[in-house]
């Protein structure tokens, strides 16, 4: 399981309840994580930074996670629920909840797009959970293509479908971000809408990074970002010539910052914050 996957989980685990409550929960993601992961997301839930440094670490990096998904979760949440489809694909979903958290969902055939290591682990995660659980689609986004993998899996593209394309495309090319949009756009009806989490470039975000990864060197471990690194950044206008060139038109692109505003969470990694974009973009025609 890639480990941003779990910090991503651990910090819906550790707000859920806690940060703009009424507007965000996850219930699921407690259940999601390995009894290790669990840990400090209890000492952040409890407000009980330890004292070992190692520990303290962990301890500062799942709050800062928690304070940095809220926000994020909460723009997609909203933007799913605003356009119900038939078909909601979740493109690299690692252990997202939300076929399982949110109602909304519960007439709609839910896809999850991933690496089937990934979705092996997930399955095991997941059996705890009560509800439908979504029709896992075995893809690696560096080497196969959706336009392949999808139609076996029962996804009908003559029908309207939301994508959710979350912390994702940092990790991909610019040739294989271009790649996968071109098949999403292929099996995109008329009524479809493109949710798409994405960073800006930003100098402040390499050096935020960079001092993440001697953070974690200081504890004898090796970060998470010396093994995931970014590969692509967007501005919101390349985002939306991007999506405009397959069909798409922008309805909404907000950063993270002025969402966590909005919803009165905390905004101590305002840089990080402002880096991080939803956009969200219509098909309005075929």
């Amino acid at each position: 399981m890639s480990r941003t996957a779990v910090m991503v989980c651990q910090g819906r685990a550790a707000a859920d309840g806690r940060l703009a409550p009424g507007r965000f929960a996850d219930p699921t993601a407690m259940t999601l994580l390995d009894p290790d992961d669990r840990g400090p997301v209890r000492q952040v839930r409890d407000e009980a930074p330890p004292g070992p440094w190692k520990e303290r670490v962990d301890y500062e990096t799942v709050r800062a996670s928690a304070e940095l998904i809220v926000p994020r979760t909460v723009a997609i949440d909203d933007a799913v629920r605003a356009h119900p489809a038939p078909q909601l694909v979740i493109l690299g979903a690692g252990l997202d909840g939300r076929a399982w958290r949110m109602p909304e969902l519960a007439g709609t055939a839910v896809f999850e797009v991933d690496r089937p290591d990934t979705q092996f682990d997930k399955r095991t995660r997941a059996a705890a959970l009560s509800g439908r659980p979504p029709v896992y689609v075995p893809v690696d986004f560096a080497h196969d293509r959706l336009r392949e993998a999808l139609p076996a899996a029962g996804h009908d593209p003559a029908v309207p479908t939301t994508w959710i394309w979350e912390g994702v495309i940092a990790y991909l090319t610019e040739a294989q971000v271009r790649a996968t949009l071109a098949d999403v756009a292929d099996r995109s009806a008329p009524g479809t809408r493109l949710i798409v989490n994405y960073q800006v470039p930003a100098v402040s975000t390499g050096v935020g990074r960079l001092l993440a990864r001697l953070l974690v060197a200081s504890t004898g471990r090796r970060s998470v970002w010396s093994r995931e690194p970014w590969r692509s950044t967007w501005t919101p206008a390349s985002m939306a010539a991007l999506l405009s060139g397959h069909g798409f038109t922008v309805a909404a692109d907000e950063d993270h910052l002025t969402t966590a505003r909005a919803l009165g969470t905390p905004t101590r990694h305002a840089r990080s914050l402002r880096n991080g974009r939803v956009t969200v973009a219509d098909r309005i025609s075929g």
